[in-house]
């Protein structure tokens, strides 16, 4: 075979791997960058810290109505808090990754993520985030004193709830990795079956799972590598005759 067939046959190969790639989906579009790891990263632990934060005031505030411990959430959240929050995750993604000496910038596994989360000083950030927004907002008659001495006197209460719930956010980023895990197994069980109706269903659950998870390297690769392999074959016609060349190109893009 001379060098211009061979050229033909690999661009076929391309042109099939990618032919109705709208229409399966493209795990490839979560590739990452140290950007996009982080706002994904913030985005899900501003939502914990959010939450934690207005289950703790209703527990610490139970005389209150619920939409007077709405208004009184808002108004520390728009006098400072939530730049508190938000720069106690960035602090805490610093520290995960000059623990760790990592130069591409992002995290590269779910356990790296997690230390920076346990150690990152989240907790102390947000005590003293806490403080100085208490401060402000009764200094200029914002929210009662008395309302602040109650928040202040059971700050450690509120922030263990935050704690608590970041534990719990990270306890399901990790079995989440772990249902991707086993959707992989359960595709390369099909795949050794021929059973493409089965790795459909396994691969439409990897898609859904990566919905909700933080961009992690480590998991990302194992879906990509996957995602190649199966639009390849599902562009083949279902034919699981692959040949070296096609399952060596699904390697090299993944």
């Amino acid at each position: 075979m001379n060098l211009e067939i061979e050229n033909k046959n690999f661009n076929q190969i391309v042109e099939n791997s990618i032919k109705n790639e709208k229409e399966l989906g493209n795990l490839n579009e979560l590739d990452i960058t140290s950007e996009k790891q982080n706002e994904f990263i913030e985005t899900t632990l501003g939502k914990t810290i959010n939450g934690a934060l207005d289950i703790g005031l209703r527990w610490i505030l139970p005389d209150l109505i619920e939409d007077q411990v709405i208004e009184i959430k808002d108004t520390l959240l728009k006098s400072g808090l939530k730049e508190g929050i938000n720069k106690s995750i960035e602090t805490a993604i610093d520290f995960g990754k000059s623990a760790f000496g990592i130069v591409s910038g992002k995290f590269d596994n779910i356990s790296q993520l997690q230390t920076a989360v346990q150690k990152g000083g989240i907790i102390d950030t947000l005590s003293d985030s806490l403080d100085s927004v208490l401060n402000y907002t009764v200094k200029k008659d914002i929210i009662p004193g008395s309302i602040a001495r109650v928040i202040r006197s059971s700050k450690n209460t509120l922030l263990d709830n935050i704690q608590t719930n970041l534990g719990k956010t990270m306890t399901e980023q990790i079995r989440g990795i772990e249902k991707i895990d086993k959707y992989i197994n359960n595709w390369n069980s099909y795949l050794k079956q021929e059973d493409f109706t089965g790795m459909q269903r396994e691969y439409e659950k990897i898609k859904e799972q990566l919905k909700i998870l933080v961009p992690i390297e480590d998991t990302l690769q194992k879906a990509r590598e996957l995602e190649n392999l199966h639009k390849l074959i599902k562009n083949n016609g279902k034919n699981f005759n692959l040949s070296e060349e096609e399952k060596t190109l699904a390697e090299k893009l993944s």
